[in-house]
């Protein structure tokens, strides 16, 4: 019987593994580049927030974040986040919702455009980072471009002003059409390492958004693990102490 249980035990964190590899690869298109993002790069999260309240709150809101708590968390002053990162006239204390109507989300794009909040949590970053540079050419689509990790999607290519426009080359491989690579046909304003970070910093921010206790748990963790591991320590030498007599 403990022969058995080893056994299991041996082959439970590869089973684990798989399983895990398996609803990563379902979800992700077949096609993800690591995000590789900085949680603790407060410039990182400021740039973000600058991007994604010009190019993504015209239609998409936070609707769990308060400016307030951005100022707070991302090391900035409330008058800088009122001159800066308020395009609307919210309040400070306000969420950070869009503009748009449900009702002109469905007439524009079929559809509300999603709430992002949670984003990040749910699909992940690597997922939304490839997702931002995986738009191509598809004249076929309503605004003209397909994605490479979501086929189909509905929403235009609101960077394109920053990357340009690429077209997606594919090969075939027994009898499928595989991605290959990409080919920019029109610049955008920004060079290919530019866009990159600014679409790693835009990630970043949203892993912020979607959970913005996360940097603060991982330093009380670390405190955590420590008095744990002190009191391990001391419980051992309890043991060794109160148990010395019996041998």
């Amino acid at each position: 019987m403990k022969k058995i249980i080893s056994n299991y035990l041996s082959i439970l964190p590869l089973a684990l593994f798989c399983f895990l590899s398996s609803n990563v690869n379902a979800n992700s298109g077949g096609h993800l580049e690591h995000a590789n993002i900085d949680p603790y790069d407060q410039k990182s999260l400021q740039r973000g927030a600058k991007t994604f309240v010009n190019y993504c709150q015209g239609c998409h809101s936070l609707q769990y974040q308060r400016y307030n708590r951005l100022a707070k968390d991302l090391g900035l002053s409330e008058e800088e986040v009122l001159q800066n990162l308020i395009l609307d006239g919210s309040k400070i204390h306000q969420h950070m919702m869009t503009s748009m109507t449900a009702s002109a989300g469905e007439q524009y794009f079929s559809k509300v455009p999603p709430d992002l909040t949670l984003e990040a949590r749910s699909r992940g970053v690597d997922w939304i980072y490839s997702y931002l540079k995986g738009f191509y050419i598809d004249e076929s689509r309503p605004f003209g471009v397909n994605n490479i990790v979501l086929k189909g999607a509905i929403m235009p290519h609101v960077l394109a002003d920053l990357q340009g426009l690429q077209e997606a080359k594919f090969e075939k491989h027994e009898d499928q059409l595989v991605f290959h690579e990409f080919e920019l046909v029109k610049a955008g304003s920004l060079s290919a390492e530019e866009y990159d970070n600014t679409i790693r910093d835009l990630v970043n921010f949203l892993d912020y958004v979607a959970e913005p206790i996360k940097r603060e748990r991982r330093r009380l963790g670390i405190y955590v693990l420590l008095f744990l591991a002190f009191f391990f320590g001391l419980t051992y030498m309890l043991k060794k102490e109160y148990w010395k007599d019996i041998h």
